[in-house]
């Protein structure tokens, strides 16, 4: 639409007076912002001088600027997927929380800046299985200890009300005190420095402001990256009292788990191990995930050989001593083992809404047997 310019030059400039309530000036012009409200976005937040700043936000009579805040806090923290039907009961609560800061001195993973994980792709995620040197091998056990001592330490937080993503902090700063990079940090993107799946969801959840409810199930899963090698474990723990089911689910896997790493030694077959697990799972009346894997680890994440914990499955390659890799059964209830996703690209959830657990450890092919380095107490 055409502008007079001339009647444009003669409007008067819009004018802000001070929103305290008990503004002694008379609400003269401000131009003093909240620093809150402009982080919130919220516009016109204006205060003639430090003196009714203060006044209005931290006089307890009149809190009606920090009620301000809290509003806007509460109406934000929302399901940022309306229109996504989900398999179960469980919501994601946003926002998320900033990306957390790993410190300049910290050595850090090659996809931590541009979220790409240079080494895996030039890799190909094939070739020979690596033989890890003695040196390797204690590079292994060393991160492997560390990432049980953080996993255990964010386990012992585990409570009603406490939200997904304060065990997020609580993990990245463990991490940071132990010199260590969290792995899943940036790794293709993923927000977070831990994975948190809860209930129906199979793995890779994000944290986020949704508080723990007794009853709950949740998976805590840890990576740390130390010294140049990655160690990597995983368990399922209750939230409070569970149901019989959710325990007998819990324990189900475990059990899986455990019986696996019982046939691991030299020469044998990593195919076999879901012969073993498969059989486990489905007396229970349980279901193996078939879309996600255990996998070789050591100065990447993720790497071969790749480790089915399905029967039937045509998984290649033997155990050779020094051969570093995981075992991590996802186990479902029910006779469901296929997985969907969340629009976040990353959560995997059961697709009938049931649940499902999972335990991780990271492990050592020795000359007689195997090492689970990341064996707790």
């Amino acid at each position: 639409m055409p502008t007079d310019a001339s009647t444009a030059a003669k409007s008067p400039p819009h004018v802000i007076t001070c929103q305290s309530d008990n503004c002694p000036n008379g609400k003269p012009p401000a131009r003093l912002e909240c620093p809150t409200c402009h982080k919130l976005g919220i516009t016109g937040s204006f205060f003639c001088e430090q003196a009714c700043f203060r006044e209005n936000c931290e006089c307890t009579l009149f809190k009606s600027h920090k009620q301000i805040h809290e509003f806007v806090k509460a109406s934000a923290i929302t399901n940022p997927f309306p229109s996504y039907r989900f398999t179960g009961s469980l919501r994601p609560v946003y926002p998320l929380s900033p990306r957390r800061v790993v410190p300049d001195h910290i050595p850090r993973p090659d996809y931590a800046e541009d979220s790409i994980p240079h080494s895996e792709l030039k890799s190909g995620y094939s070739g020979s299985i690596k033989i890890l040197t003695k040196q390797e091998q204690e590079g292994m056990r060393a991160v492997s200890r560390l990432a049980r001592e953080v996993l255990d330490i964010a386990a012992s937080h585990i409570r009603p009300a406490i939200t997904t993503d304060e065990i997020d902090a609580i993990v990245h700063e463990a991490c940071i005190e132990r010199g260590a990079y969290p792995s899943p940090l940036n790794y293709r993107r993923f927000p977070k420095s831990v994975c948190t799946s809860v209930n129906e969801v199979i793995c890779h959840g994000i944290p986020d402001q949704r508080k723990l409810v007794e009853g709950d199930i949740i998976n805590l899963d840890v990576t740390l990256y130390h010294n140049g090698f990655h160690g990597d474990v995983n368990a399922t723990y209750p939230v409070g009292e569970i149901s019989e089911e959710s325990r007998k689910l819990i324990d189900t896997t475990r059990r899986c788990l455990d019986e696996a790493i019982k046939i691991c030694k030299p020469g044998a077959f990593f195919r076999d191990l879901g012969k073993v697990i498969e059989p486990i799972a489905q007396k229970s009346g349980c279901s193996v995930v078939r879309q996600y894997t255990g996998h070789g680890i050591h100065r990447l994440f993720h790497c071969v050989p790749n480790i089915p914990h399905y029967a039937k499955n045509k998984a290649v390659g033997q155990m050779k001593e020094g051969m570093c890799f995981t075992i991590e059964p996802m186990i479902n209830l029910g006779n469901r083992h296929d997985a969907e996703h969340w629009p976040d690209d990353w959560t995997a959830v059961t697709v009938d809404g049931n649940r499902s657990a999972q335990f991780e450890e990271t492990l050592l092919v020795t000359a007689d047997g195997v090492e689970v380095l990341t064996r707790g107490p």
